[in-house]
């Protein structure tokens, strides 16, 4: 009998954006999608409700990261402030213990909505976070474990995922 596979670990992750490495996250959350329930009540029916599903609601992805003198995240909100909105797609990678991509994510037309800095504080020694909320046009996740193209040849390679953004 074949064993049952270990189920994967969710602290190891990279993102990627437009085929760029946009570096090393903390936390990222928002990977759901809600079905917006329908009820129907049909006339002399009176043994049960017809349910149904409504659109597809996808909350802001929410990635946080320790702050440093990388500055594609902000310049890309920034830009958005200015003006200058460019939509963008990216792929979420779940890796195994090689660091290998086991699944991922595809979200689609994605636009920073919000950045929030670090609390700053003169009596403690954490580490500075800053964090971004991407809106976006839906998620896609693939139906078969087939190899990603997209950040498997960089770990291959060896490249530093918390390396640059854009």
């Amino acid at each position: 009998m074949k064993p049952l596979p270990d189920p994967y670990t969710g602290c190891n992750f990279v993102i990627e954006i437009e085929g760029l490495l946009a570096g090393g996250f903390a936390e990222c959350s928002g990977l759901q999608v809600d079905l917006e329930p329908h009820e129907y009540r049909e006339g002399g029916l009176n043994t049960h409700v017809h349910r149904f599903t409504g659109p597809a609601r996808h909350p802001p992805l929410v990635l946080r990261r320790g702050l440093s003198s990388l500055d594609g995240l902000w310049n890309w909100h920034q830009d958005v402030v200015a003006g200058t909105v460019r939509r963008r797609n990216g792929t979420l990678f779940l890796l195994d213990h090689q660091r290998s991509p086991v699944t991922w994510w595809h979200f689609r037309d994605g636009l920073p909505v919000k950045w929030t800095g670090p609390q700053l504080r003169a009596d403690a020694g954490a580490v500075a976070f800053e964090s971004l909320e991407i809106v976006h046009h839906g998620l896609v996740r693939p139906r078969q474990a087939a190899a990603p193209a997209g950040p498997g040849a960089a770990l291959a390679a060896g490249i530093d995922l918390v390396g640059g953004f854009f």
